[in-house]
């Protein structure tokens, strides 16, 4: 049950909005009933504070695996859950590649019924584009959509086939849906386990040049032109494929992308010597196309930061480097990352919440990330200045598989409220 709370003296902060105010804020039956800077207190609510902390809207992840169903020895929805609430996020998108994927409407419908089980988090789940998301046969986009599905994907898998990203992007433009790619040309990633380069031939380590990504990036802005369909890049990590992109935009081509926490604070140094809890896919680039990465994320050639959640358990993460799975674990570190940029001037702050917040919200369709009267009151209360450590084994949550293993950072989340309903703090 939903309890009434009163935020006392606190920076309400929302860029979708213009909200930036030193002020309070009144949830009653787990809706913002009021804010602003002075706002009357009324009697019998629960009273809020927090010396120097912020309050935005809850964080919306738009890209993150959940194990289930499947993989539940990697993650659970309920694990996901602990970790998302723990991280300030209270709306995420759901991958499809799981067993069995995502293409059949039940699935969707259950997806979104065991995110409301949780209590704490809206899931919104994504539709296979594929049958399987195995790429020879596409799914039934349609009946998906109606279940549900916000957009649709084959999770980690590129869609291959020019032929059936052709005719996806003309189905889903009928009922205003995206296609997200993995930008990744599937005959060059093929075996590849890190970026071309100095380091992966130092390493002996089977490579993929970083123009894997441009390649398909191009293919698919060329095919959203030619449908009039609406195309969006997943975790794009190169100044290459950031360059394709912002012409498309400039061309008014409907084409959106998304990054993720590792290619804007890490580059390929960090696999170290065969360090496989920094192997991604895709995998870490140059310390150029980071910087271009973070470029992307203050001139708004990117549309939002997801946290690419992708668990993995000891034994996917425990063997030689061109063995182990790829994937990071990222809930718990999404804000705090993102924070980094703002702490280090890359970014504003605004910028920084309005791309874990409104925009991925805005991508997806839904009413969420911003404070309104009426509104849920999904809200995140976090510290900008608190200092914590990522330390791999003490992380919410099942995943403990974290690139950032060992990271100071400033930026705390002090608690997280669903529909009115603290669920974590």
């Amino acid at each position: 049950m939903s309890a009434d709370f009163f935020f006392q003296d606190v920076r309400l902060f929302d860029p979708s909005s213009g909200i930036d105010i030193q002020g309070s804020l009144l949830v009653r039956d787990g809706l913002i009933a009021d804010f602003g800077a002075s706002p009357g207190r009324p009697e019998n609510v629960k009273i809020v504070t927090a010396d120097g902390a912020i309050l935005c809207p809850g964080l919306v992840d738009m890209r993150a695996a959940l194990g289930e169903p499947g993989f539940e020895y990697r993650e659970t929805i309920h694990s996901a859950a602990a970790a998302a609430a723990a991280g300030g996020i209270t709306t995420l998108a759901a991958l499809p590649d799981t067993m069995p994927a995502i293409d059949d409407p039940a699935l969707v419908r259950l997806l979104r019924s065991r995110g409301e089980e949780t209590g704490s988090l809206t899931i919104l789940p994504y539709g296979a584009v594929t049958r399987g998301c195995r790429g020879d046969e596409l799914a039934e986009l349609g009946l998906l959509r109606e279940a549900g599905a916000v957009a649709f994907t084959d999770g980690g898998r590129a869609v291959g086939s020019s032929r059936l990203m052709r005719t996806a992007l003309s189905y889903a433009r009928g009922f205003g849906a995206r296609i997200i790619q993995h930008p990744e040309d599937p005959s060059l990633a093929r075996g590849a386990v890190a970026t071309e380069g100095a380091l992966a031939t130092r390493l002996g380590l089977p490579s993929i040049p970083a123009c894997a990504e441009a390649l398909l990036v191009a293919r698919d802005i060329r095919l959203a032109e030619l449908t009039g369909g609406a195309v969006h890049f997943a975790h794009v990590s190169t100044a290459e494929a950031l360059a394709l992109i912002r012409v498309a935009k400039d061309k008014g081509i409907a084409v959106t992308c998304d990054t993720a926490p590792p290619y804007f604070d890490l580059n390929e140094t960090a696999i170290g010597v065969f360090r496989t809890y920094a192997k991604l896919s895709p995998p870490l680039r140059a310390e150029s196309d980071r910087l271009a990465v973070q470029a992307g994320l203050a001139d708004g050639t990117i549309d939002a930061v997801a946290s690419d959640h992708q668990p993995r358990d000891v034994d996917d993460k425990r063997l030689p480097f061109a063995l182990a799975s790829p994937g990071g674990s990222g809930l718990a570190t999404l804000l705090g990352i993102t924070l980094a940029q703002f702490h280090n001037g890359a970014i504003t702050l605004a910028q920084a919440i309005g791309l874990l917040t409104s925009r991925p919200a805005a991508l997806l369709g839904i009413d969420a990330g911003r404070i309104a009267r009426g509104l849920p009151a999904d809200l995140c209360l976090f510290h900008p200045e608190a200092i914590w450590q990522v330390v791999a084994g003490e992380l919410p949550g099942k995943a403990q598989n974290t690139p950032f293993d060992g990271r100071a950072l400033e930026g705390r989340v002090l608690g997280t409220w669903k529909a009115g309903r603290r669920v974590f703090g």
